[in-house]
């Protein structure tokens, strides 16, 4: 079940063409490029050593290689598929950067082999929304580490890894309330009740009574039990030694990891909430812990953005979007070695947002191909004509983040995982987003409505000393503009452009004439003009994140890029 240019069973050669599409992508190469157009080759030296390879550019100018093209010149002249050590070693990096990179590469392919050997071979169209995030297993389609869990042994793979879809129940430490700051939506007994049930929490209740703890003193924390067996011997054994926590047990429902793997699904209870745990491992550029800061400002900025929501009739009418609240959040030893290790955020589940009829995908499933050799969204698209169907995605997929950000002010994070879609046999009806204590920004004075904001100084002591860009609040409205496109467009969008040219004929230059085309109408509709003009979507080039680059510490986070939204004379 590959990306469009996969080779099935090779993800050696994916990780290879991921990589060099990255770095040739970002400028970590001096490369030189032939041909015309139609195909290209591109070239680069590492002293005396040749590269080259073949593809296209697309989209935003991504550079797509055609699978097994990437190769290095031997000394005797002859050519030959490059490795992953030839080419990391002729990346502009530290030794230990380079070492690094190199080791998440192969866990990368080993966790995809495993994949490949264990997996079922069966269709995934359909799969109900948690099965799915398990079967979505191609990870992110630019990043080459996309797989790397470093940490993870095999067996963590197989246990807690979403692919194999194995259940877990969660570990329950008991903390001294000193180093605890918990944010909830009612009384702490009731939301223990209301999250685990009666029996679970009585449970639990008998074992702090066995261990003579008074609730006046410590608090419940949930921990993914891989967390738990990382850090029992490690950084909390200090703690359990002189019982600032002790240890409750196992217990409670059963949890499926989702594609991030730190989110988990409740597998007994679909309906029931997300919980995003800390996990001390390292996949695609992020450390999977939880920022502190975030954790109990959560419920304020979902809070936020729920009455937002509510309040413009829009959302519901014309630009139907749900946001997945984050209403609880328990974190331990903020401030100490522990910092971001002991973490727990509740969200709303998507299931319980469907109505009759309704059924949600992770928007990376559009993105996608099935066994059968056809995309993911085949049969929607030959059920409901390829331009009617293409059209109300584009209007459901793009237009209610878009008005959050051009019509209220702030910018979320909606790439492919963050992203989901409710559709009726296919038709897209609505859009859910979800994570955002760590990934809403706004302009204080591009927001629509100011003093709704929540009053970030007062929440976290950490924001007082805060300078612009480190957390929510930037100075600049383009570069809030550019962290939407970077997500929504082109790593995401981009995806779905380039599988409908594949597979559909359609020209990636239309899908972004019709893009553009629609969000001037959208900005005439409102009067947005002048606002969305601030964004500067007009430019030739934007700003895209240059994910390799900063992954290898090179000191340079960004990269300018095409931007085929740009209008003709800009």
């Amino acid at each position: 079940m590959p990306l469009p240019l996969d080779l099935p069973g090779r993800p050696d050669e994916r990780v290879v063409r991921q990589l060099v599409e990255a770095a040739l992508y970002e400028g970590l190469v001096e490369m030189t490029v032939t041909g015309d157009g139609a195909q290209l080759t591109f070239a680069w030296w590492d002293g005396d050593k040749r590269f080259r390879c073949e593809g296209v550019k697309g989209a935003f100018g991504r550079i797509r290689l055609s699978a097994g093209s990437v190769e290095s010149e031997s000394r005797d002249g002859a050519w030959q598929a490059a490795t992953l050590d030839e080419l990391v070693a002729s990346l502009p990096a530290s030794v230990e950067d380079k070492r690094r990179l190199l080791g998440e590469l192969y866990s990368t392919v080993a966790h995809c082999s495993w994949n490949d050997r264990n997996l079922r071979q069966g269709s995934r169209r359909d799969l109900g929304f948690a099965a799915l995030e398990g079967a979505l297993h191609e990870g992110h389609a630019y990043h080459p580490c996309f797989k790397a869990r470093t940490g993870f042994s095999e067996s963590d793979h197989r246990d807690f890894g979403p692919e194999a879809g194995n259940s877990f129940q969660l570990a329950w430490l008991l903390v001294k309330r000193s180093e605890v700051s918990q944010r909830l939506p009612v009384d702490e007994a009731a939301f223990w009740i209301a999250e685990l049930g009666t029996e679970v929490f009585a449970q639990l209740d008998r074992e702090r009574a066995r261990l003579g703890l008074a609730w006046n003193d410590y608090c419940l924390l949930p921990l993914h039990p891989w967390q738990w067996q990382s850090l029992r011997d490690t950084l909390l054994s200090p703690w359990l030694e002189d019982g600032t926590a002790h240890f409750a047990a196992i217990a409670g429902d059963r949890y499926t990891a989702s594609q991030s793997i730190r989110t988990l699904l409740n597998a007994d209870r679909p309906e029931a909430a997300n919980v995003k745990l800390s996990m001390n491992m390292s996949n695609s550029s992020s450390l999977r812990t939880i920022e502190p800061h975030s954790v109990c400002t959560a419920p304020d900025i979902s809070r936020w953005l729920g009455a937002l929501v509510a309040d413009d009739p829009l959302f519901e009418t014309t630009y139907p979007l749900v946001v997945l609240d984050e209403y609880a959040g328990i974190i331990a030893g903020r401030d100490g070695p522990l910092a971001g290790q002991l973490a727990a955020i509740w969200r709303r589940s998507v299931t319980s947002t469907l109505g009759d009829g309704e059924q949600a995908v992770p928007f990376n499933a559009l993105m996608a191909t099935e066994h059968d050799g056809r995309p993911f969204i085949d049969e929607w698209v030959r059920r409901h004509g390829f331009r009617n169907w293409l059209g109300q995605l584009l209007g459901v997929a793009i237009l209610p983040a878009w008005h959050l950000l051009v019509g209220h002010g702030i910018a979320t994070e909606a790439h492919g995982q963050n992203m989901v879609l409710v559709h009726r046999d296919g038709w897209p009806v609505r859009l859910v987003l979800r994570d955002f204590h760590d990934s809403v920004e706004y302009v204080p004075h591009f927001l629509r409505e100011p003093d709704q904001a929540p009053d970030f100084l007062a929440l976290d002591p950490a924001y007082r000393t805060a300078l612009p860009d480190q957390y929510y609040w930037m100075e600049d409205v383009e570069t809030l503009g550019e962290l939407v496109t970077d997500a929504l467009f082109v790593f995401n969008l981009a995806e779905v452009s380039h599988l409908l040219q594949t597979f559909y004929g359609l020209d990636e230059a239309d899908f972004w004439q019709a893009v553009r085309r629609m969000l001037a109408d959208y900005a005439a509709t409102h009067g947005l003009g002048a606002r969305q003009d601030q964004l500067g979507l007009a430019r030739p080039t934007i700003t895209a994140e240059a994910l390799l680059a900063r992954k290898l510490n090179t000191g340079r986070s960004s990269h300018a890029v095409a931007n085929p939204l740009s209008t003709p004379d800009a």
